[in-house]
């Protein structure tokens, strides 16, 4: 079993920046992939970034060079750090975990909101 807790959303004008933050715990497996997704109103959840405890990282071409996707393997956390935030980019945003052979896990969501 694996808990994610997500931290970090908030209210931020066009151009700002904000830092989301992901703690796993329960049985976490050292080969996994961490990454976020985000629903916006009236819209699919949809791919944010991916990082595999290897070190691969995958973006949505809309992110790409305005977010970066990192982890503290040690911690057991992943961080999603996005800057030059655009009123597109308002949505919940959700952590994810997922390991070969099990079920995907999913964090309760924190909201951002880019107010123009």
């Amino acid at each position: 079993q694996v808990q994610l807790v997500e931290s970090g959303g908030g209210l931020v004008q066009p151009g700002g920046s904000l830092r989301l933050s992901c703690a796993a715990s329960g049985n976490i497996f050292s080969i996994n992939t961490m990454g976020w997704y985000r629903q916006a109103p009236g819209k699919q959840r949809e791919l944010v970034a991916t990082a595999t405890s290897a070190g691969s990282t995958n973006y949505a071409e809309s992110v790409k060079g305005r977010f970066t996707i990192s982890r503290d393997n040690a911690k057991n956390t992943v961080y999603l750090q996005m800057n030059s935030l655009k009123p597109e980019d308002t949505a919940v945003y959700y952590c994810n975990y997922r390991i070969q052979y099990y079920p995907t896990y999913w964090g309760q969501g924190t909201q951002v909101t880019v107010f123009s």
